[in-house]
């Protein structure tokens, strides 16, 4: 009789998940490839077989974390006004980055030595995110809500927005909720302010 098959996609799965409440519980300091395995009830050989390493599970967390936030933005819906649709990404982005500190720091600060993410894997990473922006920037181009290249002030925003959470995870950002949230506001405001089309004097 045949030995059942033990690496299936549903383990994959499973210890993919377990891997991402790991760092989010555990933060990366906590992260390792034995923790992982027995929370998800198998074996480091079983987790090395699926993901190769430690490396290689990392990058699976990595490009998860991607995927979430990009099915978080997609469900942002869209009114007749582009400009307000494409700030109201801004604040799933910021919530993403509060709920999982964690794994935003691994989507995009690299802390963990195990994983630097080759520039293949930024394209295979973050075009989830990047498409959803950089749709909600093209319509506010296309009908003349922001003036410029789409690509680029998708991201601009997109760094803007990075660095802004990098501010508020660190408790840089202000001592008080208000003055947090205002900081965020004057920032983004700020930025399409300056893709706005220029008015013209009579």
């Amino acid at each position: 009789m045949a030995r059942p098959k033990q690496r299936t996609p549903q383990l994959r799965d499973r210890v993919l998940a377990t891997a991402v409440d790991v760092l989010s519980h555990d933060g990366v300091s906590g992260f390792t490839t034995r923790r992982v395995a027995e929370r998800a009830g198998t074996s480091v050989p079983a987790v090395y077989e699926l993901f190769t390493d430690k490396a290689g599970l990392v990058e699976a967390v990595y490009f998860e974390g991607f995927r979430r936030l990009g099915r978080a933005l997609a469900q942002v819906p869209e009114t007749d006004s582009p400009l307000t649709d494409l700030e109201q990404l801004i604040p799933v982005f910021r919530r993403f980055c509060l709920d999982h500190p964690a794994l935003a720091r691994v989507m995009f600060s690299r802390p963990l030595q195990d994983f630097d993410p080759t520039p293949a894997d930024l394209g295979v990473g973050q075009p989830t995110v990047r498409d959803v922006l950089l749709a909600k920037v093209r319509r506010c181009v296309e009908t003349g809500a922001l003036r410029g290249d789409p690509v680029d002030i998708a991201h601009v925003l997109l760094a803007l927005a990075q660095g802004l959470a990098v501010q508020e995870g660190g408790r840089w950002l202000g001592g008080s909720e208000e003055s947090v949230d205002r900081r965020w506001r004057v920032g983004v405001q700020g930025l399409l302010r300056g893709f706005a089309p220029q008015l013209r004097c009579p």
